[in-house]
């Protein structure tokens, strides 16, 4: 089976294959097929982005041997009604860092036990006859102050209970046991087995 991965980053792609730990499977980025489309990501939700970039990609390849998989992810507040939401990667307009402290500073009347929040992404996959959404969450609380040696996103906020430390505090083994990634991951592994 042969699965292009709706972007231009290999590193994803290399995450995405050690996650699901199928060899019968041949992986794609977007670059191995030369494909430089631009990608108007104008859903409200993940599901929806995450359809439009795999839509949009399945149909610039024009060969129906292939499936196409994208995802979309970010950051749920509940204190901040569901935001950064859909806009986690562009939040500030200026990058990760200016993104945590504007987290921060959006956060900072707001006490420990009700900085509640979590991780959401969405995969999906098309196929010839078949669109398929596959979610995946964590929850855990925003942190008052960034930890950890992962400076990834949200990463270094992002506590999460169960193991009493952030993101960013986690191993790359440790994160991709619990991530909101590895939990859509695992639907979709399970969907392509069958």
């Amino acid at each position: 089976m042969k699965i292009v991965v709706a972007t231009k980053n290999k590193n994803k792609v290399i995450e995405l294959k050690e996650m699901l730990n199928m060899p019968n499977i041949e992986f794609y980025t977007m670059s191995d097929f030369n494909l430089d489309i631009d990608i108007v990501e104008n859903g409200t939700t993940f599901e929806e982005n995450a359809m439009i970039k795999a839509k949009t990609v399945y149909n610039a390849l024009h060969d129906e041997s292939l499936t196409v998989i994208a995802d979309d992810s970010g950051l749920c507040v509940d204190a901040l009604n569901g935001a950064p939401g859909i806009y986690s990667a562009r939040y500030s307009g200026k990058g990760d860092k200016e993104n945590n402290l504007k987290l921060l500073e959006e956060l900072k009347d707001v006490p420990p036990l009700k900085r509640t929040g979590r991780f959401v992404c969405s995969i999906a996959l098309v196929s010839q006859n078949t669109e398929k959404i596959f979610n995946g969450k964590c929850e855990g609380l925003i942190d008052k102050e960034e930890r950890g040696e992962n400076k990834f996103g949200y990463d270094p906020l992002f506590y999460y209970p169960a193991f009493s430390k952030t993101f960013g505090e986690m191993t790359h083994e440790e994160k991709n046991k619990v991530s909101h990634r590895a939990n859509a991951v695992k639907q979709l592994k399970e969907y392509l087995n069958t």
